[in-house]
């Protein structure tokens, strides 16, 4: 009987490893007869596994989905990732945090001791970043909906709801996003960022750009979209799609979007700018449309290459994104990019270290603008009059 176990698990680790699985190779991999093979694939279907044969010349089976969910077999380094997983799953923003610690506690208990002690040894404890106002929660269901059009490549009717109160649109941000990234004009780090990174965020309207706020009218008619990619940017969800009614890609904030059905028909993929949905999404947040180029700051609107006194290895720490070459023990070269070039001039000056600018003049100008308004912040106020 321990034989037989044991082989049974190893026929599910293997039909679980490919999907279509001949006879033979089977009878081979497990070093027995094909008759054998046959009478373990039907003692898994006992224990409610969904094993499809296939039939051919050479025949084969299939692990299928079934309706019910069997017995899980895992390794320890899955059970121990599962078990990880689950513990940040409440920084999702998917809204299923209580779910995951009902899972996480149903993984636990069938867990063998020594992954168990593991588990309990492993305790993740996730942090959001402090906010202004709490992040928006996606419904799981309308995760699911979009998901399912997306993998059955058909189109998607929603109503988008509008942002609630008045939202400042700022340069970078994707369709309905509420200015992310949140950082003040000209700041040079993102938030979230411990230390000087090479980028900066986008400039606010000029002042007096009046706010756009929803009028009371017969509610807008539903978006048709062809959804591509269902993808997360800083605990937030965004749904990627050509929208039909604009002949245009749109990204779409997930916790605003709420389904209709039936969905409608099904279309062909269409091909992403920029080749990828990593280097559209990337192109979105920064508010241009070139992708971002092989040296990681083609990108940016703005580019600057700067020689800084301090070790490449040091620079190299805190930027996110440039190039950085060493140029001696306490010298080097940096190229960065930024949405703005007082911002690019910023993010540099948080290094603390000499500056040479090697080009292009806007980034030297940016200097001398921001050394004239550090020098005027810097002067002591005269006492008001009693």
């Amino acid at each position: 009987m321990p034989k037989t176990s044991a082989r049974l698990l190893s026929l599910l680790s293997l039909l679980q490893a490919r999907r279509d699985w001949p006879g033979a190779l089977l009878a081979e991999r497990l070093d027995v007869s094909p008759r054998t093979v046959r009478r373990d694939v039907d003692r898994l279907r006992e224990l409610g596994y969904p094993v499809v044969a296939m039939k051919g010349p050479d025949g084969g089976y299939r692990l299928d989905a079934g309706t019910e969910l069997p017995p899980l077999l895992f390794d320890d380094e899955q059970a121990v990732a599962l078990a990880v997983a689950l513990q940040i799953a409440t920084t999702t923003g998917a809204g299923i945090e209580e779910a995951a610690a009902r899972a996480l506690n149903t993984v636990r208990q069938v867990l063998p001791a020594r992954l168990r002690h593991r588990v309990d040894t492993l305790r993740v404890t996730a942090v959001d970043r402090p906010a202004i106002r709490p992040e928006p929660q996606v419904d799981s269901d309308v995760l699911m909906a979009i998901g399912a059009a997306v993998h059955g490549r058909e189109v998607l009717r929603f109503d988008y709801s509008p942002v609630s109160g008045p939202v400042r649109a700022t340069a970078g941000t994707p369709e309905g996003c509420e200015g992310t990234p949140a950082t003040p004009p000209g700041s040079a780090a993102p938030s979230g960022s411990a230390a000087p990174p090479g980028s900066a965020a986008p400039p606010a309207p000029p002042r007096g750009t009046p706010t756009q706020t929803p009028r009371h009218s017969d509610p807008p008619p539903p978006r048709r979209v062809e959804p591509h990619h269902l993808v997360t940017w800083g605990r937030r969800w965004y749904l990627v799609a050509w929208d039909l009614d604009r002949d245009d890609w749109r990204t779409f904030r997930a916790d605003r979007i709420t389904p209709r059905t039936p969905t409608g028909p099904r279309f062909p993929p269409r091909e992403l700018p920029g080749g990828s949905v990593a280097a559209f999404i990337t192109a979105r947040f920064r508010g241009i449309g070139a992708t971002q180029g092989p040296d990681g700051v083609g990108g940016w609107p703005c580019r600057g290459e700067v020689i800084l006194a301090l070790p490449a290895a040091e620079v190299l720490r805190h930027t996110r994104e440039g190039i950085v070459e060493e140029l001696g023990p306490d010298r080097c070269r940096a190229v960065l990019g930024s949405w703005s070039w007082p911002g690019l001039a910023a993010a540099i000056g948080r290094f603390d270290a000499d500056i040479e600018v090697i080009g292009p003049p806007e980034l030297a100008s940016a200097f001398a603008h921001l050394a004239t308004r550090y020098a005027a912040a810097g002067q002591p106020r005269a006492a008001p009059n009693p």
